[in-house]
Parts: structure tokens; C-alpha cells; sequence
């Protein structure tokens, strides 16, 4: 294609005349500019690559070393170790002699590599303290240890020097392999409030089978994959638990976010869509030029984490594979693809120069809104190949989209920035309704299968009265990533940006582009293939159940009432819950980071404990008092607390039993032990949707403000086809949101009675609060 609107710029013909030549000046203006915007990102992104492999040494620090060699080279001293001496003398002698000249540059080669020895210690000596995670152990409220507070004072000073996206990357430690006595006694210890005796006994033999036979040799092989890989479990990850899932990703796998609840800036479509696509371009302009911290805000100190995953944010594309699939990444995008009632275009965001302004987007919107064009045979449809079977999709794709329009315009939807809906239908929030925000949970979750793109790294939906959601594929990045662009464009959105009185975009259009239709021509095979699809993804639509719970009656600040960590609580009374819905204990999953580590990604904590079933007992037995209820719930919160930790700290137990496993599936080795637990079904499959990434950016927004800018958080579909998925959101003091999936054909769950059953279990917990702050009654 470049080669053809070259063609088209610069044209000749030889005549009896002579040589004539033509060309198109606004043409040709195009392409030197996107020459020269391509080169400027090169050069942009070596720059950058260059100070983080320094860091945190600068240009400054090595105009200092050069000039400390200089000036005691002149004094007959040598600062270098003899590296001066030798360069002079070995090699520059012979081609510059012992002139001025001749010093001067063994003065500089000498001082260069002085420092960049400098740099390489310096470098080690971070990834040294970074290694070390006692500050992860130390309580809230105790005195830190002296370890701790020296490791937050270097920590402290490293972060003035300013680092950028990527600047610890390379320092960032490898994720530690656990040791395989310790993964199988959590395992076990794990799995004991779950199985009966019998069942249990059977576990612990397979399990010391396992741990002296097979599992030594399988551990030395993950040994050596660890020593020579930056991380020993990502890879396989990323590639066994996504790329050769062959189940639709639609439901299955792909997550959602939700709007502000509390406010509604705009009803107009165009204008948020238009807001909204900028504020996300502004956070990809951040991402390349590495503006984005690299730190996670702890309560004491920036930690930093693996920024990875920003890389992989936009364009960025999931391409079917009949086996496998792959995950595409282009470096630039001048475009977004939008879907609008049945037809797909291409959206402008980038004129050459510059970066379209929100009310130059929203002309474009405005013209796509407008149009009055009929679908292409099979277009309205066409998404819903992404949301059917992987293997489907990709024969589909090998035979029908590899030539011509098809090609062209596919090209245009996956190497888009990212995707915007133009929905059709209206999206509501009503605290006396729950049904309506249980509705917008299902639109943002799968839509009607045909208007998502559930390859793209993420669809970013608005409804017809201007609210938004998102549609996130998950193989390229986790929720944390995610939740972190989404609360920042929102509130560059909401606070910074924000509309004129009428509800548009502020300022006026300098340039107004017109959005290209997406043409194609689509055959008879496809289209029966996409009708397939269609059938497909209807049956995953109608089998799932969402329902969502916004519970105001108090939050965070409750639980630290009660001094046990807002989490650790709410998986409590999770598992409450739970219990009282099912009358059993079931392997829960609750998702942790393990960036802390490089490429590192999630880690299960396994949140269903003896400490925990015992707390839940203790809330159904009427003889417990409520002060043996409330320790029973700190002692669990203190285990949940100890194993989200070890998570944290890559001493979990599933990433390391998931790495074994596939080790002994390359090896066809014969394990008991595994066909016992393998794969593991987690019936509870819960996570948290963190929140407050963007603090320095809402430094000094009243509370008021803060609290307009609550969320819902996101969710995403059961997991287990006989389980709940459950997602929660911590959105403020007096805020807990959870998002609530199942399966209707399962004949065990439901989640609107699930719904029902946490809200009473939540009252339960703070009556449990109130009984502990009640008066002793007096004896008669």
C-alpha cells in the first residue's frame, strides 16, 4: 500500500517533448510527514531505550567522570585503574601519538568506560535491592525494622532521579521458583478444608509420591528454564492459558470496565466518543514517550513494577490461529476503527503533524452518526467471528480475508489504535433498579456478539445517552494495566478536559476530516460461517447471568474499624457467602500481581483456608459469641493476608504446580499426583479491581469531586461452568461494588441469589461490628 500511494504522488512520462513529470504536492506533503513522524518516534524511542539502560546515571553524570579523569590525569594521578594508562598507551599512541590530541581521547574513552562500569554496578546494586520484599512482611501500625527503612530510604532517593516508564525494567529481579517442598505443602494445606478425610489421606500420598519421585526431576528441568529466561512461567502462560484456548474468547476470557456512577458529563455520543478517544491517545503519547510512572503507590513508599504491558495497550491485536494463536503489535496507528449501526470506518486521529483535538474528533463523529448508509452484505454481522470458535475464525480468515477489500479493511480494524462502538442502545444507573446496571454489565460484557471486536486489545464502547464502558482482550495484559488507563482517561475526561455548556467538545475545528467507510465484499462460505458464529456466541449470551450490587452502607474504612486489611475482609465475606449458597467449601481463586517481578503477571491466592472455614462456621453456630467471631475473622484475615503476600512475592502455589505440569506434558511423563488435581477447577473465581493509580494527577480534588469519580469497576464470566465469578471494586469509604457471573444451565447457581445472599451476609458483618461496640447488658 505505501508502495502504491507513493506511485500515486510521483508520476513521469517520456514524450517527443521530453520528459514530463507529475506529481500530487499534497501528497507528497503527506508522506514526508509520515516519514518524518516515523522518523522521530525511532529516534524518540532509541533515545529513551539509551537513558533507561543508564539509569539512574545521566549525560551529567558522565561529563563528571570524564572530567574527574581529566583533571587528575593533569595532576599525574590515576582515577581510572589504570584503564587511562593503558588506552593511551596500547592503542591510541599508535594512531594519535602522546599529543594533546592523543590524551584527550584516551582521556575520553578512558572516563566513558570508567562510567559505564559505573553504571553496571550501579544497575546491579538496584537489582539487589529490589530483591529484597521484608517490607512486604512488616505489619501496619508496628514500628518498621531498620532493614526496612534503609531499603525505603535508597528506594526514596533513586525516584528523584527521575526515572521513566521502562527505567527499571532491567533491574527489575526474576521471578523467584519456589521450592517444590513448599508448593506441595501449600497445596496440601490448601485442599484440607475442602476434601473429607479419606480424600485427603489419598491427596497426601500422591502428593509424597510426587515430591520424591517425578517432581524432582521435572523441578531441575524448571530450574534451568528459570536460570535462562526473564521469567519461568510468562511464556507458557500467556501461550497455553490464552493463545491455544480454541473456546470463543467472548464470556470466556475477555473482562469489561464501567463508567462513573455519580456522574454523567455529556449525553452526547459524539462528544464522549470524542473526549474519550483523545484522553486515550494522550495516554498512548505518554506510553511511548515513557511519561507514565513506573511506581506502584504504596502506604509507604513507590514501589516500583513491571511496566511491560503498556507496551502492548494499543495497537495491539489477537489473530486467530487453527492450532495457535498469535499477538500482534504495531508500532504507530494514525487511526481508530468504529463500528456504527451495522457499518465499520476509519476514523482519522493523526493529520501528519499533530494530534487531532477532541472537537476536530468530534466532527468526525458527528458525520459518522449521521449516515445514512445500508451494511454490506455480511458486515453488520462480521465482528461476531471474533466472539465464535478460534479455530472457525481462523480458516475463515486463511480463505476469505487474505486478498483484496477484505484484506485491506481488516488490516484497518486490527491495526487500528484500538476500536470504538457507536452503540444503539441507551445504558442507565439506578440505585432502586439494579436490573438496569445488571443490563449494562451484559452490553459491556458481550454485547450482541456481532457489534464487539473481541481481537482488539480493546473496544471502547459508548451507549446512545454518552456513557461509556470498555471491553478488554485479556492475552496481552491484566486487569491492574487496564483499570489504571481507564481511571486516567476518565478523569482527564471529566475534571480536566470537559465539555461546553450544550454537552460538546470545547473549541472549535481547525480540521475536518471525513471518515472513510470500510468497504468489503464478503462470499457465500463466509457469511454461512459468520451466521455459525452467530449461533455460537447466542448460546454463550443466553447461558450467562450478571448481576451487579453497589453496596453504600460502608467500605473500606468499616474494615479497618475492625483492623483486618479491606481485602482479606471482603474475601471473608465472600466465602461466607459462598457457604450459605452452596452448604460447601470450594477451591477459591483470587488474582494477585506478581509484578514485583520482570514480566511478571498474576499469581492465584488460594483464599478458601482452614482459618477462613472456620470463621464461617463460626458465623452459623449461634453459641459463638461475637468477640470469638471477631477473632476468628482476624486470624483468617491474617492468613488470607500471609498468602496474598507470598503471591505478591512469587511464592505462590498454581503458576509453579502450571510450569511443572506443562514441563511434564513435554516430557509425557506419568504422574498420579497431577491427573488427581490437574487442572485445577476453582468453583469461587474472584479478583479486585484496584484503584487510586493516578493520585498525583488528583492530588488536591475535593471529596466531592472523588466521589462523582467512583466506578463500578469491571467484571467478567464464570470461569467454572458449575461457579461464580465474582469481582469487586473497593471504590471509596463508603463504597463496595461487586460484579456477580454464573452460568444459567448450571442447576446449582444463581447469581441474582448470590447477590442477595452477600448483602445479607454483609449486614451480618457489620452487625457483627455493632454487637462488639454495644454496652454490656447489666445483670438483674
Amino acid at each position: 500500500m505505501a508502495e502504491a500511494r507513493s506511485a500515486a504522488a510521483l508520476s513521469f512520462a517520456v514524450t517527443h517533448d521530453g520528459v514530463s513529470v507529475s506529481y500530487d504536492q499534497e501528497l507528497l506533503r503527506d508522506i514526508w510527514h509520515g516519514i518524518s513522524r516515523s522518523y522521530k518516534r525511532r529516534t524518540g524511542r532509541f533515545r529513551n531505550d539509551f537513558m533507561n539502560g543508564m539509569f539512574p546515571a545521566n549525560s551529567w553524570t558522565l561529563g563528571l567522570v570524564v572530567g574527574a579523569v581529566a583533571v587528575f590525569s593533569v595532576i599525574k594521578h590515576d582515577l581510572s585503574f589504570g584503564i587511562f594508562p593503558f588506552i593511551q598507551n596500547y592503542i591510541v599512541h599508535y594512531v594519535f601519538g602522546d599529543g594533546y590530541l592523543g590524551q584527550s581521547i584516551s582521556i575520553a574513552v578512558a572516563g566513558a568506560l570508567l562510567w559505564l562500569i559505573f553504571v553496571q554496578l550501579l544497575r546491579l546494586s538496584i537489582k539487589t535491592l529490589l530483591e529484597y520484599k521484608g517490607w512486604m512482611y512488616e505489619s501496619p501500625g508496628k514500628p518498621v525494622s531498620k532493614a526496612t527503612k534503609l531499603w525505603l530510604g535508597v528506594l526514596h532517593i533513586i525516584s528523584k532521579a527521575g526515572p521513566m516508564l521502562h527505567s527499571f525494567q532491567g533491574a527489575l529481579p526474576r521471578l523467584p521458583l519456589p521450592k517444590l517442598d513448599d508448593t506441595v505443602r501449600k497445596h496440601l494445606l490448601s485442599m484440607k478444608p475442602i476434601l473429607n478425610d479419606e480424600e485427603y489421606q489419598e491427596l497426601e500420598f500422591l502428593s509424597e509420591r510426587f515430591r520424591k519421585g517425578v517432581g524432582r526431576r521435572l523441578q531441575r528441568y524448571l530450574t534451568l528454564k528459570s536460570w535462562f529466561s526473564s521469567n519461568y512461567v510468562t511464556d507458557w502462560w500467556e501461550e497455553f492459558v490464552y493463545m491455544r484456548q480454541r473456546s470463543p474468547i467472548m464470556i470466556n476470557s475477555n473482562y469489561y470496565g464501567f463508567d462513573t456512577l455519580n456522574e454523567h458529563p455529556t449525553t452526547n455520543q459524539a462528544s464522549r466518543a470524542a473526549n474519550l478517544t483523545y484522553t486515550s491517545l494522550q495516554f498512548r503519547r505518554m506510553v511511548d514517550r515513557q511519561e507514565v510512572s513506573p511506581f506502584s503507590i504504596s502506604p509507604r513508599t513507590k514501589v516500583p513494577f513491571c511496566t511491560m504491558q503498556y507496551e502492548r495497550l494499543f495497537n495491539t491485536c489477537r489473530v486467530p490461529g487453527e492450532e495457535v494463536d498469535r499477538l500482534l503489535h504495531w508500532d504507530d496507528a494514525k487511526h481508530v476503527a468504529v463500528y456504527c449501526r451495522g457499518v465499520w470506518f476509519k476514523l482519522i486521529v493523526h493529520n501528519g503533524k499533530r494530534l487531532l483535538e477532541a472537537c476536530e474528533l468530534q466532527h468526525q463523529y458527528d458525520t459518522i452518526l449521521a449516515h445514512s448508509y445500508e451494511p454490506s452484505e455480511g458486515e453488520m454481522h462480521l465482528a461476531s467471528l471474533t466472539a465464535g470458535e478460534r479455530a472457525d475464525w481462523a480458516k475463515t480468515r486463511r480463505a476469505h480475508f487474505r486478498s483484496g477489500v477484505n484484506k485491506t479493511s481488516l488490516n484497518d480494524i486490527e491495526r487500528a489504535a484500538f476500536v470504538v462502538i457507536l452503540d444503539d442502545e441507551e445504558t442507565h444507573y439506578d440505585p432502586e433498579d439494579p436490573s438496569k446496571l445488571d443490563h449494562w454489565a451484559h452490553n459491556l460484557l458481550h454485547g450482541k456478539a456481532h457489534d464487539r471486536w473481541f481481537d482488539k486489545s480493546f473496544n471502547l464502547i459508548i451507549s446512545k445517552n454518552g456513557h461509556v464502558g470498555i471491553n478488554t482482550e485479556h492475552s496481552w495484559g491484566d486487569a491492574a494495566v487496564m483499570a489504571h488507563f481507564t481511571e486516567w482517561s476518565l478523569l482527564q475526561d471529566i475534571v480536566f478536559i470537559g465539555y461546553d455548556a450544550d454537552g460538546r467538545c470545547k473549541g472549535e475545528a481547525k480540521e475536518k476530516l471525513t471518515p472513510e467507510r470500510l468497504k468489503w465484499d464478503i462470499p457465500t462460505p463466509a457469511l454461512e460461517q459468520i451466521r455459525k458464529s452467530m449461533e455460537v456466541a447466542n448460546a454463550l449470551i443466553a447461558d450467562v447471568e450478571m448481576s451487579l450490587l453497589v453496596w453504600t452502607d460502608y467500605g473500606k474504612g468499616f474494615a479497618k474499624k475492625l483492623k483486618v486489611s479491606p481485602d482479606a475482609f471482603l474475601q471473608m465475606t465472600l466465602q461466607y457467602t459462598y457457604f450459605k449458597n452452596q452448604n460447601k467449601f470450594s477451591l477459591t481463586y483470587e488474582a494477585s500481581m506478581t509484578r514485583l517481578f520482570r514480566e511478571g503477571r498474576t499469581e492465584t491466592v488460594r483464599s478458601c483456608t482452614v482459618q477462613s472455614s472456620d470463621f464461617v462456621r463460626s458465623m452459623l453456630d449461634a453459641s459463638k459469641t461475637p468477640q470469638e467471631r471477631l477473632q476468628l475473622l482476624r486470624k483468617a484475615c491474617d492468613k488470607h493476608q500471609e498468602l496474598y503476600r507470598d503471591a505478591m512475592c512469587g511464592q505462590g502455589v498454581d503458576r509453579h504446580l502450571f510450569a511443572l505440569y506443562v514441563i511434564k506434558r513435554y516430557l509425557e511423563e506419568e504422574s498420579p499426583f497431577f491427573d488427581n488435581i490437574f487442572p485445577p477447577t476453582y468453583l469461587l473465581s474472584t479478583s479486585q479491581t484496584p484503584m487510586n493509580q493516578c493520585e498525583a494527577d488528583a492530588k488536591g480534588l475535593s471529596d466531592d469531586v472523588r466521589l462523582r469519580l467512583i466506578t463500578a469497576g469491571g467484571g467478567f464470566g464464570p470461569v467454572a461452568d458449575r461457579g461464580y465469578g465474582v469481582s469487586y471494586i473497593v471504590a471509596g469509604e463508603n463504597t463496595l461494588s461487586f460484579h456477580i457471573s454464573s452460568k444459567r444451565s448450571a442447576d446449582n447457581t444463581s447469581s441474582r441469589e448470590f447477590r442477595e445472599e452477600l448483602k445479607r451476609s454483609l449486614s451480618d458483618m457489620k452487625k457483627l461490628a455493632e454487637a462488639l461496640e454495644a454496652p454490656p447488658k447489666k445483670v438483674q
